[in-house]
């Protein structure tokens, strides 16, 4: 493997920013992820032929890439590629040489393609890159049927975001690159795609092909398939919850209302511009609550709370639809741009939908998740930072955080204030996306749209109403937002009072407690109590054991108060809840979930071999970017 010294370093960065000086391009809205050469040539459109093994457990096929020159005599094409099998690479019936360099961090392989010489920038041309992945892919998760509820058939899916589509397609990485795509899937059983379905095709042995179209660009990152023993149910005028058959009825129960979330968000910013919003529910090894691929959002089984307590991640898959999906962050240090927006939308959805009382809550909630991300880091660590340095190969895996999410909303929230209320900021919010409807952009854009929105509209005024927000603290400096954005607490109040009590109960009579403190919460209510005791000094045993005996919280199934309570067992070493967090932490792979508590378990007394030996025992089952992090978790492998 190629490494850079420490002696080099220094120089290797002064002369990559020497050269973007000379290219006249901006380093701050360069991706520092790729090792395409996007400033010289620019992908518009692939097409995906691929063959489903599920034997050998890879895809193979080729893809066909077209592109555009963006400068004159262009003789080489530079794509990402992370462990796939090259096999040839044409332009029209010529073969061409290539190259494939040694991984370099976590960017994976550089494929340097030698073309004949294209003299004029504007030229179109075309290349066929014939390949397939191998058993080291991170994008694509192959399951063994009895990996699947129902047992009986393999399946597999496809994670791309951030950097992982490069393990899937050799392409150009980035999300400064948006496309439109096509593919054609041979498969023996059905396949879901983040396009439309334009056709499927009967083959011999019980194959089909089936087609797909994606007329919108949109980046690399959210190109996705899935293939299982999948069956539709339609839940509303442009919606289709995709599952396996077991869980098709409480899937359809469970997403029933997802149209109400899709007209909110049209009402608040433009037209849906993507024709279908449907839903994948896929099995529990899903590492994310939702994935926001257009058409298709991915969500997690753990969603399936059986009383739609948890729905609310799909007002923030659809608010991606608009923010991260239409608009696009150019380069991941910008990535707040695609979650911090996209959680103030969903905050906006869920406020129109149930009240404002609602979204002061939810962002009550997020502040505490914010808050243990911090703590998690360390207040001055750089990856608190809302723009964070990712030079150097820094795999932007490793800042996956609430950070992007909760100070990015924190920083938008505070703006609106300033600027005058949702009167003001709303109409903004709709200009925002119909100036950057499908670019990509970058923090630096953002910034000056906002100015110059506000001037335009209304006036100078408005503008020193900006000037007085310290837009370099909150965007390039670390730790918690430097501003208090005193949310109100109605909701929350009778969550605090009472595990203000079970905090001064450590040593007195709790026969004031009773199964009736918590009758009248709310699921939401249950988890800020739960959140607020993590605060606190661990609990005495008794305490909790009484907890449980009144509140039941072990046998909830709602996943976000399990996390919760083992949260606060596992601070107290409460060692009867070890099994159930076994048990929680093997039976599905979100890593809002698994992470926490397997690092919690490694801490907790009598809990660390436990924790390694869990996680050896069920490698197999995580997906391959929440094993990789695990494993830095529990100081299997060591964290940059």
């Amino acid at each position: 493997m190629f490494r850079v010294s420490s002696f080099i370093l220094p120089f290797f960065f002064l002369s990559t920013l020497l050269y973007l000086y000379q290219m006249c391009i901006p380093a701050s809205t360069i991706d520092l992820s790729t090792q395409a050469n996007i400033d010289q040539v620019k992908t518009t459109h692939l097409h995906l032929n691929w063959n489903v093994d599920f034997d050998a457990q890879v895809l193979e096929g080729n893809v066909v890439l077209d592109l555009v020159t963006l400068v004159d005599n262009v003789q080489k094409v530079v794509l990402d590629t992370s462990y796939l099998n090259i096999k040839s690479i044409s332009f029209g019936e010529n073969k061409l040489k290539y190259h494939l360099a040694e991984r370099y961090a976590s960017l994976g392989s550089a494929l340097t393609i030698e073309v004949p010489v294209v003299e004029k920038s504007g030229t179109k041309f075309q290349l066929t890159i014939d390949y397939s992945t191998t058993d080291k892919c991170t994008a694509v998760q192959f399951l063994t049927p009895e990996q699947t509820l129902g047992g009986k058939h393999p399946y597999l899916f496809s994670q791309s975001e951030p950097i992982h589509g490069r393990a899937m397609i050799p392409c150009q990485d980035s999300p400064s690159v948006k496309v439109t795509y096509s593919a054609s899937v041979k498969s023996t059983l059905p396949v879901v795609m983040s396009a439309l379905q334009t056709g499927i095709d009967d083959e011999k042995n019980g194959f089909k092909t089936y087609h797909f179209s994606q007329k919108t660009t949109i980046p690399s990152y959210l190109i996705a398939i899935a293939v299982g023993n999948l069956v539709g149910r339609e839940i509303g005028p442009r919606s289709t919850v995709w599952c396996e058959p077991e869980m098709i009825e409480q899937a359809a129960w469970e997403f029933a209302d997802t149209e109400s979330f899709v007209a909110t968000g049209e009402a608040l910013l433009t037209p849906y511009e993507w024709g279908r919003y449907d839903l994948l529910v896929l099995p529990p090894s899903f590492p994310y609550g939702g994935m926001e691929n257009p058409c298709l959002t991915f969500v997690t089984p753990t969603l399936l709370a059986g009383d739609r307590s948890a729905v609310n991640v799909i007002a923030h898959e659809i608010s991606h639809s608009w923010m991260g999906n239409l608009v696009t962050t150019n380069a991941w240090k910008h990535y707040w741009l695609n979650e911090g927006w996209t959680v103030f939308i969903e905050r906006k959805i869920l406020g129109r939908l149930q009240g404002e009382a609602t979204r002061q809550f939810e962002a009550l909630s997020g502040l505490k998740s914010l808050q243990e991300s911090v703590d998690l880091f360390g207040a001055d660590s750089l990856k608190t930072v809302l723009n964070p340095d990712l030079r150097g190969g820094a795999d932007p895996d490793d800042f996956f955080s609430k950070v992007p999410y909760e100070k990015g909303f924190n920083f938008l929230y505070h703006i609106e204030k300033v600027v005058g209320g949702p009167s003001i900021f709303e109409p903004y919010m709709k200009a925002y996306v119909e100036r950057f409807a499908s670019t990509s952009i970058s923090t630096e854009d953002w910034k000056d749209f906002l100015f110059e929105y506000m001037e335009k509209t209304h006036g100078q005024s408005m503008v020193d109403k900006l000037n007085t927000i310290d837009f370099d603290t909150w965007i390039n400096k670390p730790g918690m937002p430097p501003v208090d954005p005193k949310f109100d607490t109605t909701l929350a109040d009778a969550c605090y009072d009472l595990a203000k009590r079970w905090d001064q109960a450590r040593d007195g009579d709790l026969s004031s407690f009773s199964k009736d403190d918590i009758a009248d919460f709310s699921a939401g209510q249950k988890i800020v109590f739960l959140e607020r005791l993590t605060d606190c000094e661990p609990l005495p045993h008794a305490l909790i054991s009484k907890m449980d005996e009144l509140y039941d919280f072990t046998r909830n199934h709602n996943a976000d108060l399990r996390l919760r309570w083992q949260q606060i067992c596992l601070m107290a070493s409460y060692e009867p809840i070890y099994p159930e967090v076994v048990k929680f932490i093997t039976e599905q792979g979100r890593m809002k979930f698994v992470r926490p508590l397997y690092r919690l378990l490694h801490q907790a007394k009598n809990g660390a071999q436990l924790a390694v030996n869990t996680y050896l025992e069920h490698k197999s089952f995580y997906h391959p970017i929440a094993a990789q992090l695990i494993e830095k978790d529990i100081g299997l492998v060591k964290s940059v």
